[in-house]
């Protein structure tokens, strides 16, 4: 289990807990704004599954099926990805070309 940094959102603390900052970013980036269904039976050939590996999609799936049924909607949490993207080293204009916002608005983000 992850520990959570401060200032993650809370609809991405559960990710973070199940597959660490740097998988997270990868699935938002992923799977961002889509709705999927977090099988608890998993085959280990889901998209998720592939990704990040069958045990952490399954702990993932585990942390996320309370109180649902397995379809969720991925958060995309552009913001807070972006701030990660910048902690690696990436520079603006590549992180504005993987999450579709204007460079200008980063630096709006990098700035308050």
């Amino acid at each position: 289990m992850a520990e959570v940094p401060a200032g993650t959102p809370t609809a991405v603390a559960p990710y973070v807990r199940a597959l660490g900052v740097d998988l997270t970013v990868e699935v938002l980036l992923e799977f961002g704004g889509a709705e999927i269904y977090f099988s608890p039976t998993s085959n280990g050939r889901s998209k998720l599954a592939k990704l990040v590996g069958a045990e952490r999609a399954a702990e993932l799936t585990q942390k996320l099926q309370a109180g649902t049924r397995g379809h969720r909607r991925v958060p995309t949490a552009r913001r807070w990805v972006a701030f990660r993207l910048r902690d690696r080293g990436l520079p603006t204009a590549e992180i504005a070309r993987r999450l579709h916002v204007t460079d200008v608005g980063l630096r709006k983000w990098f700035e308050a």
